[in-house]
């Protein structure tokens, strides 16, 4: 299969299947967008419609020989994967980095928070805020986990190791959004019900990370993205901290310091699959980058903007949060992290598999660079979470 590869496939946040996603229905456009007098009002039981709908998918692509692999890891994840979560009581919690409600020095606290936001560009805040909406979209990642066959939450509250990583796992990222969810509100700096209703529109939407219901893919694709948050936090903080506010560095370095926790046990994972199964590996894995790695919040919507996500991507791009280079560090740095170069053994298909995920990095940033040598005609955009102010991107 041919690959054409352009800016749009190597911005990281970029979906990069917007052909394949069919435009919102006139039925949620209309709901989304009319004044109560609109026939929304006349129709009350209309049935809800997501404002982005996918591709046909596939599902269940890997046979029950495969699904073993996994049963045969219960053990070894118990005692290699369990570690990485931390006990409740030595977690930190989202009141630990905000004011406190009980103390009298509260306003206070609350006036020296907004002082120091005061400080911080609009950019930077639409950047925060829409690593603040994917990680408020928690339910879907929970979910999407529990659609890999073999390593599901069969019951809601199963002992598998598997289910006991998703649910904790789970619980440790919940505190990322919830933190920087309040920390938005009391900086008075953002339009909350702007941020709330893209948030509620994300989780009505769902992701669609093409990972066929397979652990093969889903894992992959997990160790892909919590580095990508570990980087994409990082920069936050270190743009919070050139801006002058300490706290919210500190609190952005605290989110990354989790992902890259979460990123060493599914890295963790792969390696192991790549142990066992390094044929099946290495193919699910040139799979997974043929696709092209979408962001977890790419059915981005606020009910306004259809190219919210896209808008979000580049502000990002250009404030050095998240970009084309990052996305191909990643490549490169997975390949080092599981040996690929070193496989042996492999199949004819495997060997392809593998010339293809090794070559791929330095392909993307040959590129990237003649993109941004090309004059791109930047476009104010206005962004509803700070008030319809406009960026370029």
């Amino acid at each position: 299969m041919a690959l054409k590869l352009n800016s749009a496939f190597v911005c990281p946040y970029h979906n990069p299947r917007p052909q394949s996603r069919r435009p919102r229905s006139h039925r949620v456009f209309m709901a989304s967008t009319l004044r109560p007098t609109s026939i929304e009002v006349e129709n009350p039981k209309k049935p809800f419609s997501p404002p982005r709908e996918v591709h046909v998918q596939v599902t269940h692509s890997l046979p029950p020989q495969k699904i073993e692999v996994f049963k045969s890891m219960e053990g070894w994840a118990e005692k290699n994967i369990l570690v990485h979560l931390k006990p409740v009581e030595k977690c930190w919690q989202p009141q630990d980095f905000l004011p406190d409600p009980t103390s009298e020095g509260f306003y206070e606290q609350v006036e020296e928070l907004r002082e120091r936001a005061k400080e911080l560009p609009d950019d930077y805040f639409v950047v925060l805020v829409g690593d603040m909406i994917t990680e408020e979209a928690l339910p879907t990642y929970q979910t999407m986990l529990n659609t890999l066959d073999g390593v599901r939450d069969e019951t809601g509250a199963s002992l598998t190791p598997w289910a006991v990583w998703t649910r904790a796992w789970t619980a440790e990222e919940n505190r990322h959004g919830d933190l920087l969810n309040k920390y938005l509100y009391l900086s008075g700096r953002v339009d909350m019900k702007q941020i709330e209703k893209t948030i509620q529109y994300l989780i009505g939407s769902g992701m669609d990370p093409r990972t066929e219901n397979s652990p093969y893919l889903g894992f992959i694709y997990t160790s892909f993205q919590e580095r990508a948050t570990f980087i994409s936090h990082g920069n936050t903080a270190r743009l919070a901290k050139e801006h002058g506010d300490m706290k919210l560095a500190q609190i952005c370095g605290t989110i990354a310091a989790d992902e890259k926790r979460h990123e060493t046990a599914y890295t963790k994972i792969v390696e192991k699959l790549f142990e066992i199964d390094p044929d099946g590996t290495v193919l699910a894995f040139a799979d997974m980058m043929r696709k092209k790695i979408s962001m977890p919040a790419h059915l981005m919507y606020d009910g306004q903007d259809d190219n919210l996500f896209e808008h979000f991507s580049a502000v990002a791009q250009r404030l050095g949060v998240y970009t084309a280079k990052d996305y191909a560090d990643i490549l490169e740095f997975l390949v080092g992290r599981w040996n690929l170069e070193k496989l042996t053994g492999l199949s004819g298909e495997g060997r392809k598999a593998q010339d293809y995920v090794c070559g791929l990095a330095p392909r993307i940033r040959k590129l990237e660079e003649r993109a941004q040598g090309r004059v791109k005609q930047a476009t104010a955009v206005p962004f509803s979470w700070i008030f319809g102010r406009k960026m370029m991107v």
